[in-house]
């Protein structure tokens, strides 16, 4: 990298990232318009990054050859290898990487390696307005809901919360993802087996909405930030992992208290990995959705195929949905790429 590249990177666009997008100013794009990013063809690039944790050359090889067999190339970030701590390299590095990604014309999409923790800390430095005029596809969950998040909520552009690129490519995950990002379809996402992972609905009915979500403590440790989109009447969706029942209660007051719940059409809890009642006197999870959710009268369910999971879910941000959660499904009513 020269230096040259490397100071407009890293300086350049992090300063532009607190400015209006200038296209916009200049009238070129609308700031009311939702822009779906292209769709995938076999053939294009794809861009990895490791924006949170930190990961090694055997994560890269594995990660290459479950994006080849979808007939994809791969491109990866500079940093991509790097270290500081607990975190994927320095906060500039990983968003140079970021930014770099979007303004490469030869990568089509974007995935990040994994979650882990360190997106929260690179937000303020990614350009916006560059990412709003280089539209792709952006995937990723836990960790990674901080980008998609922010993305959508700042350029205005649909993301994904699906496989990360050290996930399981099996046979469903993989099936929805060609079908959303390959296809364009508008597909209905429905648990194959539900005797394997059931569906409890929490408060029964149908609603239509914007759908937005992510990893529930990532979304609750960015509330009060300038870096989270509308709630007015969208389909909320968390899921986590690891999180004792109280902790998980914290969090949805937090998002109570916050005023996000109150406005909200609809809500599903995907699944909670490895969740545990604690050591403690406890409420069950369902419990504590329950006392959440119930007041708010809107559908809500739990078990949705969403998280850290084997089999998932890819789930468009920002895209019109409508759910049942009589039956646990999302219907989408319309694509979430462009095909242009």
């Amino acid at each position: 990298m020269t230096i040259k590249r490397r100071q407009f990177l890293t300086f350049g666009l992090a300063a532009l990232a607190t400015q209006s997008f200038p296209l916009i100013a200049q009238g070129k794009l609308s700031p009311n318009i939702i822009l779906k990013p292209p769709c995938l063809q076999i053939g294009d690039t794809v861009g990895l990054i490791a924006p949170a944790g930190i990961i090694d050359a055997q994560n890269i090889k594995d990660a290459k050859e479950s994006i080849s067999k979808l007939g994809l190339k791969v491109k990866v970030g500079a940093h991509i290898l790097d270290r500081y701590g607990y975190l994927a390299g320095k906060d500039a590095d990983r968003a140079e990487d970021v930014n770099f990604m979007f303004s490469d014309r030869s990568v089509k999409a974007i995935i990040a390696m994994r979650g882990g923790w360190g997106c929260n800390r690179i937000l303020p430095l990614l350009n916006y307005s560059l990412i709003r005029s280089h539209p792709k596809i952006l995937m990723g969950y836990s960790d990674i809901t901080s980008l998609l998040l922010a993305i959508n909520a700042r350029s205005r552009l649909i993301t994904f919360h699906g496989p990360v690129a050290t996930s399981t490519w099996n046979q469903l995950t993989v099936d929805y993802l060609k079908r959303i990002l390959f296809n364009a379809e508008a597909v209905t996402m429905q648990n194959l087996n539900p005797r394997e992972v059931p569906v409890q609905t929490i408060a029964p009915g149908k609603a239509r909405g914007k759908l937005v979500g992510g990893n529930l403590s990532v979304l609750a440790a960015m509330v009060g930030s300038p870096y989270l989109p509308s709630w007015n009447k969208s389909i909320l969706f968390v899921e986590e992992i690891g999180e004792d029942v109280y902790r998980l209660d914290r969090m949805l007051t937090q998002l109570k208290t916050a005023g996000i719940l109150n406005q909200i059409a609809g809500f599903i809890f995907g699944q909670c990995t490895n969740c545990s009642l604690g050591d403690e006197p406890s409420f069950t999870l369902m419990q504590v959705l329950q006392d959440h959710i119930i007041p708010l009268n809107i559908p809500a369910w739990y078990g949705s195929m969403i998280g850290h999971i084997k089999d998932k879910f890819t789930l468009p941000i920002g895209v019109e949905v409508e759910i049942d959660a009589n039956f646990g499904t999302i219907r989408m009513l319309e694509a979430a790429v462009s095909t242009e």
